[in-house]
């Protein structure tokens, strides 16, 4: 197993989705992760468990989801880039301090590797039916950033990517994986960790002093934070605040940090966005799909081509913000658009609205615990060309 000399792999492996994602904490930086078991994600954390303390990080076996979920923003506060790992029960466990996570502004990542649901539902099969949840699980209003990843060499790169946003917007990042991610092996490339572009924390340039304001934002809208032991004093706390930390009760102060909170994403979203596209340039019919459910699609897309039908695949690879402006842009020019989903119908809702009556619109839902059928998405697309 070859490693660099801070033990991060280099080389090509073969590893499934799970591993891939450990291995991408570790190249990201991450060197504390808190967890607790859960069906299909549990070889993300056994993996951690062996590997962190080779390169001298921690995995520590809480007592439960709700545990780990605020155990990671300690961490962060104290200076370490932190994950957790679950699946879909966890990640109901874990709402209250997603929300505690946006309002303090805690940079932090939440894997989630679905499963057919609700409740304990198909913990061995897939499922994605938890992205509006991940969008809209705690109460209030703020605004997250959800990543959908397709490949074991995806969950690599892109927990790489989801760290540095999280530390980019100080957001916590939803990393939604799927069972079938998780569970499938395939060649995947690391390089060197001198290639990998790290984003490092926003440590801030103000000096110490009774008038250090914690949340005073930069000109993108997000804070700096302060060092931990360098003789800051600051409070961090759930209730609204102002910019020095401090609670503030009344409607002036609600409206200028939360409005603060959303718009630091919603204004950033065309910086943010990552979307793949295949065959759009003269596509009739848009396919909508993300994580597992894309690659499926690609096999339809194939299909639909020989048979002459004009079809094109959007994949949004950040799920959360949604790419509304691509997604509008497409609706004046396709003639419909098409939703695969392991759900009865969250990203399509999504899509209905931006489309906004231009074009007929088709969700092809799946409960969960197997993959569409291309060709089932196929019959789909000559309907709506009839």
């Amino acid at each position: 197993m070859k490693a660099d000399p801070m033990g991060v792999l280099v080389g090509a492996h073969f590893l499934d989705g799970d591993h891939a994602c450990c291995e991408g904490a570790l190249a990201a930086g991450c060197r504390m992760v808190f967890g607790y078991p859960i069906t299909p994600s549990t070889e993300v954390v056994e993996r951690i468990a062996r590997r962190f303390p080779m390169v001298g990080g921690v995995f520590i076996q809480m007592e439960d989801e709700i545990a780990s979920s605020i155990a990671i923003q300690g961490a962060a506060w104290g200076g370490k880039k932190v994950m957790t790992v679950t699946s879909g029960p966890g990640m109901s466990l874990m709402q209250e301090h997603i929300g505690f996570a946006a309002m303090t502004e805690t940079p932090c990542v939440f894997v989630n590797v679905q499963r057919g649901g609700p409740s304990t539902g198909l913990p061995t099969l897939p499922g994605q039916a938890d992205m509006m949840q991940a969008r809209w699980g705690s109460h209030g209003d703020y605004e997250i950033i959800a990543l959908s990843p397709n490949s074991p060499q995806e969950c690599f790169d892109l927990t790489i990517v989801a760290f540095n946003m999280s530390e980019r917007y100080r957001v916590p990042v939803m990393f939604m994986m799927d069972e079938s991610v998780g569970h499938m092996t395939e060649r995947v490339i690391i390089p060197e960790s001198t290639e990998i572009d790290i984003e490092p924390r926003r440590l801030t340039r103000a000096q110490p002093s009774e008038d250090y304001e914690l949340y005073a934002p930069e000109e993108d809208l997000v804070p700096q934070m302060p060092p931990v032991g360098a003789g800051y004093r600051f409070h961090v706390t759930g209730l609204t605040h102002d910019e020095k930390g401090y609670p503030v009760m009344n409607a002036w102060v609600q409206e200028k940090l939360v409005r603060r909170l959303v718009d630091k994403i919603r204004k950033n979203a065309s910086e943010i966005a990552i979307n793949q596209e295949f065959e759009l340039e003269d596509a009739e019919v848009v396919i909508v799909a993300y994580g597992i459910t894309s690659r499926v699609v690609q096999r339809t897309m194939f299909l639909a081509r020989e048979k002459g039908l004009k079809v094109g695949v959007f994949r949004p690879v950040v799920v959360w913000p949604f790419p509304e402006d691509r997604i509008r842009e497409l609706a004046g020019r396709a003639k419909a658009f098409v939703v695969p989903e392991l759900n009865y119908g969250q990203v399509y809702y999504e899509v209905e609205r931006l489309v906004a009556g231009r074009a007929p619109c088709r969700l092809v839902d799946h409960g969960g615990g197997a993959l569409h059928d291309p060709a089932d998405i196929l019959k789909v697309v000559e309907e709506v060309l009839r």
